[in-house]
């Protein structure tokens, strides 16, 4: 009875007095000591809370449900679903909502909501990878700092390139205890370069003299680079990481560019290449590159987008690198057996012209004719 009179009360309400009493209502449900038919009446009348008109009551709604874990999944998502910043609070705050549905609510949600996902206590890293390549500069910034918040290697390499550039962010970044190494030097790198850029701008030094100081402000970093080898095989993933996700960034990254490091015999960065253009993981490719049968592999080409005639240049780069004598090979000697196995199989198919000239122009790159020429 008392419910009823409440809603009846509500239709004319003003918009203050309605949320307050609306948010007395919730916590109200929440009580361990409400009996079992109050609890199912309420229960009953808060879906017409969640839609109520005024955002105010929506928001009081939503700040007095959001930290209770025993309140209606379909209620929750229900306000969720709504945006705004009813949405954020629940969402920030709510143990209710699913892995999956949080991945949905970052994909599908405006600033806000990624904003509210990316401030939620032990977020999981698969929520915050989604967030990484999809959230805004705050969103991106909230997450970063959000120490609770367990972020794998492909949200941190996301989150340092596409943000790197922000002072506050590689401040956040660089905070976190549990950045990769490479990361790290990455944005050490990029600070050094900012303030060369900053530095040549103003003439304060010559453009060679600010490179150079750049350059000897972080001689571990150049050091580094100049000896890949011996970086721990986790390190190197994580730079061909960066730079991958760099060209993406800059829109440099192409079929093309992917097909080229392929038949070059770089294997690795055209895992990651097809990692960042079929948006799944670089296990899931490896995994379906070693698939010798080219099944698991057709779906990553077809998921990459890449054009029906260059199939047979990726697949028949795959089966020389799969081939046993292909460890036999130096670098030098794989690029050439590639290019000269792949240009063979497109010298006999009708209207392929145009693309044997483009690969006989690599293997003259890649330093001769090549041993079946």
């Amino acid at each position: 009875m008392i419910v009823r009179q409440f809603l009846m009360w509500a239709r004319t309400a003003p918009d203050a007095a309605r949320a307050k009493a609306a948010g007395a209502l919730a916590r109200a449900y929440l009580r361990s000591d409400l009996g079992a038919a109050d609890r199912s009446q309420i229960e009953a009348s808060l879906p017409e809370l969640a839609d109520d008109p005024c955002l105010e009551v929506r928001l009081a709604l939503a700040a007095a449900l959001a930290d209770h874990p025993l309140v209606p999944a379909d209620l929750v998502l229900g306000i969720a679903a709504q945006g705004g910043a009813p949405a954020a609070v629940m969402l920030a705050r709510s143990p209710v909502p699913s892995l999956r549905e949080l991945i949905h609510f970052c994909e599908t949600g405006d600033e806000m909501v990624r904003l509210a996902i990316a401030a939620r206590r032990d977020l999981q890293p698969e929520v915050a990878t989604v967030l990484a390549r999809l959230a805004g500069p705050q969103g991106a910034l909230a997450l970063a700092g959000n120490r609770s918040a367990r972020l794998g290697e492909a949200a941190l390499v996301s989150l340092a390139t596409r943000f790197g550039q922000m002072p506050a962010l590689r401040e956040a970044l660089l905070a976190r205890p549990d950045l990769p190494r490479a990361i790290h030097h990455a944005l050490i790198r990029e600070v050094a370069d900012t303030l060369s850029a900053f530095v040549a701008e103003r003439r304060w030094l010559s453009p060679d003299a600010a490179s150079r100081v750049a350059r000897e402000a972080c001689p571990a970093e150049e050091a580094d680079a100049e000896a890949p080898r011996e970086m721990p095989m986790q390190d190197t993933g994580t730079r061909l990481r960066i730079a991958v996700e760099g060209m993406k960034a800059k829109g440099k990254l192409t079929p093309v560019l992917a097909l080229r490091a392929l038949l070059f015999g770089e294997v690795r960065l055209f895992q990651e290449m097809a990692s960042v253009l079929a948006q799944i993981s670089s296990d899931e490719v490896a995994a379906m590159l070693a698939d010798r049968s080219g099944r698991s592999f057709r779906a990553v080409y077809d998921r990459i987008g890449l054009p029906r005639g260059a199939y047979i240049a990726f697949r028949t780069a795959l089966e020389v690198v799969q081939a046993d004598h292909a460890e036999e090979l130096d670098a030098a000697g794989l690029k050439r057996r590639i290019l000269d196995e792949v240009i063979g199989r497109y010298e006999v198919a009708p209207g392929a012209e145009r693309l044997l000239t483009m690969l006989r122009g690599w293997r003259e790159e890649a330093g001769g004719r090549g041993i079946a020429a």
